[in-house]
């Protein structure tokens, strides 16, 4: 009756510390602040049974390329406009989970302090990636500096411009490296993860900035086949809780916005 017991007791054990180390996820994201909420929720989801390993990347790329490989479980770095373009690109099919927060894109300059002064011929940095050329663009437009073929074009690049009555000259590069330029262009449309990374506060020295109501929304991502499992679930509503709304509101003054 003993070694029943103890045997009993060894099981029950032995359950109770699979079931405290959960299943693993590993997920994707960019350094801030992408990687920063995750890190918040690390503890709460270990209560829930989630081992969750966050894999930091600073390109755009990767992310994606090794989540459709099954290499990762998930992603936490882009916008709707930036998936679509990627998957049509490169033939995957990642879909959205949730959308979390939003970045305001913005305009930076060491060289001016206002878009009035800029000169013409003044030259201009912005992402190389459709979508996020396209948001810059867009945000130029609705500033006064150029006007678009198809103001709504999320996809638009210099090719694109109707008028560009300043001469503008744009520069186009991968987002990731937009910010090492900062001081040697007249004007830098910088992403704002890229942009707190290199210590800018969007809120104070953007010259130009996406308001609040930005379509620009950034998503955890998954494949079709994973999206709807326990884990990813269960991530998805870490990310959308009240502790992660207050902390994106407390730590990010304005520069990140909740979007839930």
């Amino acid at each position: 009756m003993k070694k029943v017991l103890l045997f009993t007791a060894l099981a029950a054990a032995l359950t109770a510390g699979l079931a405290q180390a959960g299943e693993k996820l590993v997920v994707a994201a960019t350094p801030i602040p992408h990687a920063e909420i995750l890190e918040l929720i690390k503890p709460t989801l270990a209560k829930e049974g989630v081992d969750l390993e966050i894999k930091v990347f600073t390109d755009y790329v990767q992310p994606n390329v090794q989540v459709d490989q099954k290499r990762l479980d998930a992603n936490y770095f882009q916008t709707l406009p930036y998936l679509n373009s990627f998957n049509e690109g490169k033939g995957t099919n990642l879909v959205t989970v949730i959308g979390v927060h939003v970045e305001p894109f913005g305009g930076y300059s060491k060289k001016v302090k206002s878009l009035a002064e800029l000169k013409d011929g003044a030259t201009i940095a912005i992402p190389n990636e459709g979508s996020n050329s396209g948001r810059a663009l867009i945000l130029l437009q609705k500033a006064g500096l150029i006007e678009l073929k198809d103001p709504k074009n999320a996809l638009a690049t210099p090719k694109d411009i109707a008028k560009n009555p300043h001469n503008f000259k744009f520069k186009e590069l991968e987002s990731a490296m937009l910010p090492r330029v900062l001081d040697q262009v007249d004007l830098d449309m910088i992403n704002t993860n890229y942009a707190l990374e290199a210590g800018l506060n969007p809120a104070k020295d953007a010259l130009v900035i996406e308001g609040a109501d930005s379509p620009y929304v950034n998503f955890l991502v998954a494949r079709p086949d994973n999206k709807d499992s326990a884990a990813i679930q269960k991530l998805a509503k870490a990310l959308t809780s009240p502790e992660v709304k207050a902390f994106i509101e407390k730590k990010y003054s304005g520069a990140v916005l909740p979007a839930f």
